[in-house]
């Protein structure tokens, strides 16, 4: 059981911690995108800007004005799944992250270019399982869903 160190995570990682008898462990390769100098702003300032466009439709050549670049967060995230699915070979893990890194990885994980991201859905609480092989394998990873809101988790597991 690992959270971004963020607390709205934290928060949401508690009672799937408690549910499960595990701890919650701090990672920090699950921290949301390091939004830079646009950190805290409201989002309807940020759409007027012109840099808005491009974060949109081609955010893989976006870095946020003293922040990280999109590219930067999906192999953050990306490296850190790898890393968290090393440590648990065979196991389940779970790993509560934020929006935009999520979708990162759905688009990693699906071989989608990183400028199509911004078409995937993350609910807040949603859940999206991936199947991560061993890197050295050299199989892909498998995403069992995106999204997923239900209350049926059996259905998320690989048939």
């Amino acid at each position: 059981m690992y959270s971004s160190p963020l607390e709205r995570t934290r928060e949401t990682a508690a009672p799937i911690a408690k549910a499960t008898g595990q701890r919650v462990r701090s990672a920090k390769g699950l921290l949301e995108c390091d939004f830079g100098e646009w950190t805290g702003s409201e989002l309807a300032s940020l759409r007027k800007r012109p840099e808005w466009t491009t974060v949109q439709r081609s955010p893989s050549v976006f870095r946020f004005p003293g922040g990280e670049s999109f590219l930067d967060m999906q192999r953050r995230i990306w490296d850190e799944m790898e890393r968290l699915a090393g440590l648990h070979p065979g196991g389940t893990v779970v790993a509560v992250s934020h929006a935009d890194p999520i979708k990162a990885a759905v688009a990693m994980a699906t071989g989608v270019h990183l400028d199509l991201f911004q078409r995937i859905v993350i609910s807040p609480c949603s859940i999206t399982p991936l199947v991560m092989p061993a890197p050295s394998s050299g199989a892909a990873p498998i995403v069992l869903a995106v999204n997923s809101t239900g209350d049926d988790l059996t259905t998320l597991a690989p048939s």
